[in-house]
């Protein structure tokens, strides 16, 4: 069975080849990027092998097979990191693995381990799965068979009281705003 659209395709493709890389080299403004995109060209004109539809304009056609696959190749790199983004996380890691900070830390842990542990047992259980296990509060009302509301009450209780204890401003991200008057 012959080839129809495959043959011709890269009898073109092969004619036109020198034509094909100036253009690719002007328009992306990359040799290796054209080079790489030329390529990948080749390659999917060998996968139309036995496809039958009429291209009108085959010259245009192979062109624009080519761009997309420098497009696809640039989405890829730009995915990738470069060397100087990895070098900069590694210094982002050393300033953030400082000794001092993580005593810090592990002092602001026990801290708050101690500021839980001096809550009512149904409040330190409900911050517990609110803060720590990401639970809906709807479940955690259900499992304690309380409302929705007083959820939100123990767990607000239980949030001021352990901002209290590590000195730090208790910050309201949702819910009702707080009912102080504002000055």
């Amino acid at each position: 069975m012959p080839d129809t659209l495959q043959q011709p395709l890269r009898d073109l493709f092969l004619e036109r080849y020198e034509e094909f890389r100036q253009r690719l080299r002007t328009r992306l403004g990359s040799h290796q990027l054209a080079e790489d995109a030329l390529q990948e060209t080749w390659l999917r004109l060998e996968t139309l092998r036995g496809s039958t539809v009429a291209v009108k304009h085959p010259a245009a056609y192979v062109f624009r097979i080519a761009l997309n696959a420098a497009e696809e190749q640039r989405r890829k790199q730009s995915r990738l990191m470069t060397l100087d983004d990895v070098e900069d996380l590694y210094a982002m890691a050393d300033e953030l693995a400082d000794p001092a900070r993580e005593a810090l830390g592990e002092q602001e842990i026990r801290l708050f381990r101690r500021a839980l542990s001096e809550l009512p047992r149904r409040r330190r259980a409900i911050v517990t799965a609110a803060r720590l296990e990401e639970v809906p509060h709807a479940e955690i009302a259900a499992r304690h068979g309380v409302s929705l509301r007083t959820v939100e009450k123990e767990l607000r209780a239980g949030l001021e009281h352990c901002c209290r204890r590590l000195d730090r401003e208790y910050v309201q991200r949702f819910g009702p705003k707080n009912k102080r008057p504002s000055e």
